[in-house]
C-alpha cells in the first residue's frame, strides 16, 4: 500500500478521498456531497482561543453516533492500580513480548502515572508489546497518545487516513480518534505516553531563534482514506482507565473527507536539529525538547518529550556527560537503540528508568571516571537514541512495575563505585 502524507505542524489541513467530497464555504451543509454525514471532531473546548483550538470537520459514511451501548470488557489493561509511594530511583529491564497472540491493546502495560484519567492534566505511561495485528478498532477517551516504537514497524489505520511508523519515528494520536494498529513485522514493542492535559505542540524557541530543534515541515499527517465495509467490527474504547466495547455492522474508519488541525501525525527523530555547546558546559536537556504539553504556569510542562540523539560533543575543559543533578521535574527515560551516554551498562533498549522530583541522579561511576580523565577532543556520539517523558507532577509506579521481575533491585549500586577523591592539600 502506497501511503501519502501532508507536511507541517499545527496547520489547517484538508483532504478528500473522492473528488468534491469536501464541502467548500460551509462546514455543515444541508446535504453533504455523496450522501455523507457531517461530524465535528473537537480536541479542545469550543471557547478556547483560536490559536489553541483543535478541531476537524469529518464527512463520513456513517456518523459515530451510530453504535449500540458499550459493555465493559472482562479483560482490562495490564499493570493494575498504582503502587505505594516511593522516592527511590528505579530502573527496569525490557518487558518480554508475550508468546500468546497479543494485539496492541491487550499488550499495553501500565508502568507509571501521576493523575487519574478523569483529571484535566497529568500523564500515564505504558509499555506496549504485540505479536499480532488488531482486528478491532480502538479509541482513547482519556487522553492524547504519543507512541514511541522501539522494535517492529506499525501501520496505523485511522479515521483520517493511514500512517506507517517505525523505530526512530514517533506517532501522536489525538484524544478520541479511532484507529487500528497492524504489525508490519512479526512483533513490536515500544513506549506510550498518555497525555491528559493540553495537546502536545512544538516548544517555543526563545533565544535559539527561528531555526533548530524539530522543524514543522518534517511532521507528516495522512491524506483521507476510507473503509466502506459492512464487516462486523468490534469498537473498543478506554474510558476512565477501563476498556469498554460494542459491536458495529460497519467499519468506523469511514471518513471520506476532512479538514482541520485535530489530526494524527508522525515525526522522524533523525530529522531533529540538535543544538549543542560551542564553548563550555553541558546545556540543559530542554534544548532536546521535541514536543511539549504546557500547563497554566508559563514554562512548567505537563509533559515534555525530550530526545538524546546522535550528536557532536565539542567543548573546552568540560565534563561531557549530563552532570549530577536534582530538579523539580520527574523523568521517565527509555532507550530506542544503542547506549545512553550517561550509563555504562544496565540501561537497555526497551527498558526504562524513573527519577522523581528532587531525586539525585547522573552518570554512573564508570562513566563519570572516564569522563573526568578522558583526553578532550571532538567526539561524535553515534548509533543511539534515548528519550525522556518529563513531567512536573510526581509519577507513581503501578503495582505491576514495583513487583515485576524486570525491576532492577540494585540500580543504586551504579553510583556506589564513585570514589572519594577530595584532597584539601591538592588543588
Amino acid at each position: 500500500m502506497d501511503l501519502e502524507y501532508q507536511s507541517g505542524f499545527g496547520n489547517q489541513f484538508a483532504s478528500e478521498a473522492l473528488p468534491g467530497a469536501l464541502p467548500v464555504g460551509q462546514n455543515s451543509p444541508q446535504k453533504a456531497p455523496y450522501g455523507l454525514y457531517t461530524e465535528l471532531f473537537s480536541g479542545t473546548a469550543f471557547t478556547m482561543a483560536r490559536s489553541e483550538a483543535r478541531r476537524t470537520w469529518l464527512y463520513r459514511i456513517q456518523p459515530s453516533a451510530n453504535h449500540p451501548a458499550f459493555i465493559k470488557l472482562e479483560r482490562q489493561l495490564a499493570g493494575g492500580a498504582l503502587g505505594g509511594v516511593t522516592p527511590n530511583r528505579l530502573r527496569w529491564n525490557p518487558l518480554d513480548i508475550p508468546s500468546e497472540p497479543t494485539d496492541f491493546v491487550d499488550g499495553l502495560v501500565g508502568m507509571v502515572a501521576n493523575s487519574g484519567a478523569e483529571k484535566p492534566s497529568g500523564i500515564s505511561i505504558y509499555t506496549y508489546r504485540a505479536n499480532r495485528s488488531m482486528e478491532r478498532v480502538f479509541f482513547n477517551a482519556d487522553g492524547e497518545l504519543l507512541i514511541v516504537p522501539e522494535q517492529g514497524r506499525l501501520r496505523i489505520a485511522t479515521e483520517l487516513g493511514v500512517l506507517d511508523v517505525e523505530p526512530l519515528e514517533i506517532l501522536v494520536l489525538p484524544r478520541g480518534l479511532k484507529f487500528r494498529i497492524e504489525l508490519l513485522d512479526a512483533q513490536a514493542r515500544g513506549y506510550v505516553a498518555e497525555n491528559h492535559g493540553a495537546p502536545l505542540r512544538l516548544p517555543d524557541l526563545g533565544p535559539i531563534g527561528s531555526n533548530g530543534l524539530a522543524n514543522p515541515r518534517d511532521f507528516l499527517t495522512p491524506v483521507a482514506h476510507y473503509e466502506d465495509s459492512k464487516k462486523p467490527t468490534t469498537l473498543v474504547q478506554k474510558f476512565l482507565g477501563e476498556l469498554w466495547a460494542c459491536e458495529l455492522d460497519h467499519s468506523p474508519l469511514n471518513v471520506v473527507a476532512w479538514h482541520g488541525n485535530n489530526v494524527p501525525y508522525k515525526y522522524d527523530l533523525r530529522r531533529f536539529n540538535t543544538i549543542g555547546t560551542v564553548s563550555f558546559d553541558h546545556p540543559d536537556p530542554s534544548i532536546f525538547t521535541v514536543l511539549t504539553s504546557p500547563t497554566s504556569v508559563h514554562g512548567l510542562a505537563n509533559l515534555d518529550f525530550v530526545i538524546f540523539p546522535p550528536r557532536w560533543m565539542v567543548a573546552e575543559n568540560t565534563f561531557r556527560p549530563p552532570w549530577f543533578h536534582r530538579n523539580l521535574m520527574n523523568e521517565y527515560m527509555g532507550l530506542i537503540q544503542g547506549a545512553y551516554d550517561a550509563k555504562a551498562e544496565g540501561f537497555l533498549p526497551g527498558g526504562a528508568s524513573l527519577h522523581s522530583c528532587m531525586s539525585a541522579h547522573g552518570p554512573d561511576g564508570e562513566t563519570c571516571t572516564k569522563a573526568i580523565n578522558v583526553e578532550l577532543a571532538p567526539h561524535k556520539i553515534d548509533n543511539t537514541m534515548a528519550f525522556m517523558f518529563e513531567t512536573s507532577q510526581v509519577l507513581r509506579p503501578t503495582q505491576f512495575a514495583l513487583e515485576c521481575p524486570q525491576l532492577q533491585p540494585s540500580y543504586d549500586a551504579c553510583w556506589a563505585s564513585l570514589p572519594a577523591t577530595f584532597n584539601p592539600n591538592r588543588r
